[in-house]
């Protein structure tokens, strides 16, 4: 699942750098839908790791089995010394992306060519709160344009900086250990845990779920993403459920941004829906969930076993879809490409140093910034 050192083909060289800074959103025009392109993926890996933990089984073999379905990434060995410090004020920071390989079963559902990659289409920064009732979560766009720092792969590959590049173009060129690089690079906080998840496992996990209950209060159509929905109430499927998660030209304005406000209402449908479904008295269903999550999921090596992974998502129960802030680091569009955002300094600064003082993110740090004008269009189901 986890790519290493070869560059996406969408994404800038050094060549295309460019200073970037706030702006406004420029008069280009928008990209035509490509049938062959880049699909996102929502990644709720963290409430995928918390089935696991719901019906607390204990059985040795079982636990064995699971262990072997975990694949890890030794972060901090990669990472050394340089980064910034641990946090030390109860709270966590961990870095949830999104792998969109065309590998494997991947292929099928993601359309496109099977490269041998993979990329971050999908990354959020998940703040838990000290006390761990209250989280804050961080999208930060595929599309913006950042300064990648130097980092060196898990195999020891040395990759250099590069300025102005798509900040997807972290997790493929250097893989898991330069995307959280870069997170800190433009945060200033140190990532304590690393999760991701990949396109069949994120529909396998929803079927075996039994679906997830949303309400749409628009119809929403896009061929792109096979997906169509009218307006009301559903019960999706994981075919559908992936399908929302990459919608983007069916709603709002058609940006990534849109589909981020998507993935992130999503997100809370999941989690309610986690956090009610009672496995206790089914333990094949548990099984084959605490199966399919496992794996699902890439860790840290932190995280690498069942009881470790287990004891994270016990410390995330107490975390309901009414305490989770959830927001978009501030970005501004492009003026110069409308399908490329610039981060809104400033702004992002307001964020970052919230969640470094375990503060909740101030209303002032996202207003007048760009949105996707998708906001309110799905909502957990009634």
């Amino acid at each position: 699942m986890s790519a290493e050192s070869t560059p996406d083909p969408a994404i800038p060289d050094s060549g295309q750098s460019r200073t970037t800074g706030p702006g406004r959103r420029g008069k280009g025009r928008r990209r035509k839908p490509r049938t062959r392109r880049r699909k996102a993926l929502l990644v709720a890996a963290w409430s995928a790791a918390g089935v696991v933990v719901l019906g607390g089984t204990g059985a040795g073999v079982v636990l064995y089995q699971l262990n072997g379905n975990l694949q890890s990434v030794d972060i901090d060995q990669v990472l050394g010394a340089d980064r910034p410090a641990k946090a030390d004020n109860g709270s966590q920071n961990i870095l949830v992306l999104g792998s969109d390989t065309r590998a494997g079963g991947n292929k099928k559902l993601g359309g496109g060519t099977d490269d041998g990659t993979a990329r971050s289409d999908t990354a959020m920064v998940l703040h838990v709160h000290k006390g761990h009732k209250k989280a804050s979560v961080v999208s930060i766009p595929r599309d913006t344009l950042v300064d990648r720092p130097e980092c060196t792969d898990t195999h020891g590959g040395e990759h250099p900086a590069a300025n102005g590049v798509m900040f997807n173009s972290a997790y493929s060129t250097g893989g898991a250990a330069c995307a959280v690089k870069t997170v800190e690079s433009i945060s200033g906080l140190r990532m304590d845990h690393y999760l991701e998840v990949d396109f069949s496992g994120f529909q396998q996990l929803i079927d075996d779920l039994g679906g997830v209950d949303v309400t749409t209060t628009e119809a929403i159509k896009d061929p792109d993403s096979h997906l169509d929905l009218p307006a009301g109430t559903h019960t999706l499927n994981g075919e559908q459920a992936l399908g929302l998660v990459r919608t983007r030209h069916g709603v709002g304005d058609g940006s990534d941004l849109g589909r981020i406000q998507l993935q992130q209402a999503f997100v809370k449908a999941l989690v309610d829906q986690v956090k009610n479904i009672g496995l206790l008295g089914n333990p094949k269903k548990l099984y084959d969930i605490a199966d399919t999550a496992t794996k699902t999921v890439t860790t840290d090596s932190d995280l690498g076993s069942v009881n470790s992974l287990m004891s994270f998502a016990t410390g995330l129960k107490g975390i309901s879809p009414a305490n989770m802030r959830m927001v978009t680091m501030p970005v501004v569009y492009d003026p110069a490409d409308p399908n490329r955002v610039l981060l809104e300094k400033a702004k992002a600064d307001q964020v970052w140093t919230a969640l470094k003082n375990d503060k909740p993110v101030p209303d002032s740090a996202t207003e007048g910034t760009a949105t996707g004008g998708a906001e309110g269009v799905v909502n957990a189901g009634e």
